[in-house]
């Protein structure tokens, strides 16, 4: 069967991108939208991607060069109602895979407006999404990226999306009890029951993607060339713990945990997350079902991700350390957390699983991006879920943290007597 047409929202993103290439190699037509807002919030918080990333043109025109196949961008803001159902409309896609959204915690912290934008800008978005293909493309399967933050950490075992309750002698099957841990997860969760509800109500079909954190910026497809990259995010707002941790050993700086590090997630490489999203494009539901797969490969605890940085370091014969701060989010850092994810494996998916060959490809990386690396990023959160917090005041007080920091090598051996400057010391400098 010819592969039809994907509309992928939120193309200029991490995953969006990703994904994008990785249904045009397998041969599906691809519309990649997006409002460029990412970027937009970059420049707001002082932040930036620690590899270059090009425009989006320049990135389709790239594709198209180099494989033949062409990916169609289309600048699009979720939040113009009328301008989705136009696309949805014109387009009349076999699939919608959904990105478009704020996807930073601590960005949906940092005060009233963060939150209530972030609230805005993904229900909304979501919603007039929703209508569309009511109106516009009903048979169309919406893909829909969740987050595995929607379950919180309850003391049972966490099912894919729905739980069977028995209770006073009957029983039924109902949406697993939610309990986000930020404005954030609670608009991915007021998505969640917004798609149930069309499915229910429009008879539209969706798939729940409930994602856990994603390492890694290499696909297959993403190789091809340096112009294709995807973006790497290591700050406090959009950086995720492992990036963190990897960053701060090429720069020797210790690995920052925060509280006792017994928080415990689900964690899946990049290359599992296109290949997820490929399978479930592959094996749609029926008009009117509402699925969730819970979408993730392995479980770590923070503390036992920066013991396996580490000991990756170590292997090189370089000492990394390990100091833990006052956690800014609110949190049980000591829990019970045990989460199903057998419908995608079911499906075919072959895990990459993470090992230390990954790690020192990610600190490669970040070795030859080294002057990319703002040290001061790395030193404190910056967003208290109390109080909350601001990002960076003025371009030029960002700006002065922005001055390149020495990296360490695997070939520097710290065993061999060469004086290193302390993590402090390399901080200082680098102001």
């Amino acid at each position: 069967m010819t592969a039809g047409t994907v509309l992928v929202l939120g193309a200029d993103g991490y995953l969006g991108w990703a994904t994008c290439l990785h249904l045009s190699a397998g041969g599906y037509q691809v519309i990649a939208a997006d409002s460029l807002v990412r970027r937009r919030w970059d420049r707001e918080c002082g932040t930036r991607s620690l590899i270059p990333i090009r425009s989006m043109p320049e990135r389709v025109r790239l594709w198209q060069k180099l494989t033949g196949r062409r990916i169609a961008w289309s600048r699009l803001d979720l939040g113009d109602a009328s301008a989705v159902a136009d696309l949805v409309a014109q387009a009349q896609p076999e699939a919608v895979v959904h990105f478009a959204e704020q996807r930073s915690a601590p960005f949906s912290m940092i005060d009233r407006a963060h939150a209530a934008m972030t609230q805005a800008n993904n229900v909304i978005g979501t919603l007039n999404l929703l209508f569309a293909l009511r109106d516009h493309a009903p048979d169309t399967h919406l893909i829909k990226l969740g987050t595995m933050g929607e379950y919180g950490t309850p003391n049972i075992d966490i099912e894919e999306g729905f739980i069977t309750i028995n209770h006073n002698g009957r029983s039924d099957r109902l949406p697993f009890p939610m309990q986000p841990g930020s404005f954030y997860h609670l608009s991915k969760l007021h998505d969640s029951h917004n798609i149930q509800f069309c499915c229910r109500v429009w008879g539209l079909r969706a798939t729940d993607l409930h994602q856990g954190v994603v390492y890694g910026w290499r696909t297959d497809e993403i190789d091809a060339h340096p112009g294709l990259r995807t973006r790497f995010d290591y700050d406090a707002i959009w950086g995720t713990v492992l990036n963190r941790f990897c960053v701060q050993a090429a720069v020797g700086l210790p690995l920052t945990v925060y509280g006792k590090g017994g928080q415990t997630r689900g964690f899946l490489d990049i290359r599992d997350t296109v290949a997820c999203v490929r399978l479930a494009l592959q094996n749609p539901p029926a008009n009117g079902e509402y699925r969730v797969f819970n979408q993730f490969t392995e479980q770590f605890s923070v503390a036992g991700l920066a013991a396996k940085v580490s000991d990756a370091r170590t292997a090189h014969d370089l000492k990394t350390s390990i100091v833990h701060l006052p956690n800014p989010r609110v949190e049980r850092e000591d829990h019970y957390y045990n989460a199903r994810h057998q419908r995608l494996l079911d499906l075919g998916l072959q895990p990459h699983y993470l090992a230390d060959t990954l790690i020192d490809s990610v600190i490669a990386m970040t070795q030859r991006y080294g002057g990319r690396v703002d040290p001061v990023e790395l030193e404190q959160p910056n967003v208290d879920w109390r109080r909350g917090g601001v990002p960076w005041r003025t371009p030029s007080t960002k700006q002065e943290a922005l001055r390149p920091v020495q990296v360490l090598s695997a070939g520097a051996n710290r065993r061999s007597g060469a004086a290193t400057p302390s993590p402090k010391a390399r901080l200082a400098q680098a102001r």
